[in-house]
């Protein structure tokens, strides 16, 4: 009876829902899984429980949440499909739970690795002078792009060292930054001010205009290439920013408010720096660590 009601329901697909071939195989090679699980197990496809279709998606635990996730895709609509023919009263795929996707950790520099970076802009030139400010100030504060660009002169104080930015959904906040940004900073600042422009954003090109985040990805991805790094953007600084903290002993909830999170959830991604932090320091230091 399975297998007849696997083909009404590809049947159903292609003249109803009017599905192509590729899509109605997708299916066929996801409830393939199930027929054959089912088999092994005595049981029938009709008659499967919401327990037993959970205890199906255990042994699947080889695969991606990607690929987990589409099958449970699959399941809900082929008894969804019997539950409308009116072949079972309750739907148990009704409440199965799609996976969670792996957290992609953020890739970030080592403090070796900024040093190379920053040590490429010529800053004898106006224009290498005023990219190494704006790595430093990224760097020392972990603004997004979209703040830096944003930056009005008067949103530097370098006597208190801090600076006012505004994130998303016009958040104000104010960060903190160190003495190498402010030393920078009071360097580029020199020039910025004798600049004849109209605008007060902190940051300009050779013509007086508001630098743009194209300008900025673009000349830290050559930078990044002139030193053998590759995949680095603006966003890594502000990664490197919150990880270097994170590594160094700071609290996930000053680090949030340092980067503008509204959510302590997306701070938590740094987490995993900790726990690996704190598992190195096992295995070097605990005495059977290393005894098999």
């Amino acid at each position: 009876m399975g297998r007849e009601l696997l083909k009404e329901y590809f049947t159903y697909l292609r003249a109803e829902r009017g599905l192509a071939d590729n899509s109605v195989e997708s299916y066929r090679f996801d409830l393939a899984k199930l027929k054959d699980w089912a088999e092994r197990h005595g049981l029938q496809l009709e008659k499967l429980t919401h327990k037993e279709l959970r205890e199906f998606l255990i042994d699947l635990s080889y695969l991606s949440p990607t690929s987990v996730n589409r099958i449970i895709s699959s399941i809900r609509g082929f008894y969804e499909f019997l539950q409308i023919d009116g072949l079972i009263e309750k739907n148990p795929a009704e409440n199965l739970q799609f996976q969670k996707k792996a957290e992609k950790l953020p890739t970030f520099l080592s403090y070796e690795e900024i040093e190379k970076l920053f040590s490429v802009p010529d800053v004898s030139k106006e224009v290498g002078l005023r990219n190494r400010t704006i790595m430093e100030l990224m760097y020392a504060c972990g603004l997004r792009v979209s703040e830096l660009v944003g930056l009005q002169i008067q949103d530097v104080d370098l006597e208190m060292m801090i600076v006012t930015c505004h994130g998303k959904g016009s958040k104000m906040r104010r960060v903190p930054f160190g003495k190498s940004a402010a030393e920078w900073l009071s360097r580029y600042l020199k020039i910025r001010l004798e600049k004849k422009t109209k605008s007060r954003a902190l940051f300009v090109s050779s013509l007086g205009n508001p630098i743009t985040r194209q300008e900025v990805f673009s000349f830290i991805r050559q930078y990044a290439e002139k030193v053998g790094l590759e995949g680095v953007s603006p966003h890594t600084l502000r990664h490197s920013f919150a990880t270097h903290l994170v590594q160094n002993g700071a609290d996930l909830r000053s680090v949030q408010k340092l980067l503008g999170h509204s959510d302590i959830s997306t701070t938590q991604v740094y987490t995993h720096l900790r726990r690996d932090d704190l598992k190195r320091a096992y295995e070097r230091f605990h005495p059977r660590a290393k005894i098999k």
